[in-house]
């Protein structure tokens, strides 16, 4: 399996997978888009410069392809290509896998991220993690 950057004119296949597996994720505008890939994207996820680091969303692996270690594959060569800090937000239930990949709870934020986890605490549950690289 391979895990790397996709190139600007490859960003469709990323947003059709997530559909392919009903997904509400999409690749995002400024964002560099990530897939886990052997015949086929087996994974994907979004990293986001943001304020002297980047924020990390997205993390999507097709059903079939769970329990595998897709997920981490991908996060750890994603971080790998990347300095500063890497933040993210994500259920309670899955702040145990993030903190095996290196990951610790935080409330200290950029101001941009602080603001977006207000909002989505408004209607969420979220916790934020960020990995100092």
């Amino acid at each position: 399996m391979q895990c790397y950057p996709v190139p600007d004119l490859q960003r469709p296949l990323v947003d059709k997978f997530y559909r392919a597996h009903r997904s509400s994720m999409r690749g995002k505008g400024e964002a560099t888009l990530w897939v886990a890939k052997d015949d086929e994207i087996a994974g994907a996820l979004n990293l986001t410069p943001m304020a002297g680091g980047h924020w990390l969303t997205g993390v999507f692996v097709a059903p079939s392809r769970r329990r595998e270690g897709v997920a981490g594959r991908l996060i750890a060569a994603a971080l790998d290509e990347v300095d500063g800090p890497v933040w993210l937000f994500c259920d309670p239930e899955l702040a145990g896998f993030y903190q095996r990949l290196g990951f610790v709870a935080t409330e200290h934020l950029p101001r941009e991220l602080a603001d977006r986890l207000t909002r989505y605490r408004q209607t969420k549950t979220l916790v934020a993690l960020v990995h100092n690289r």
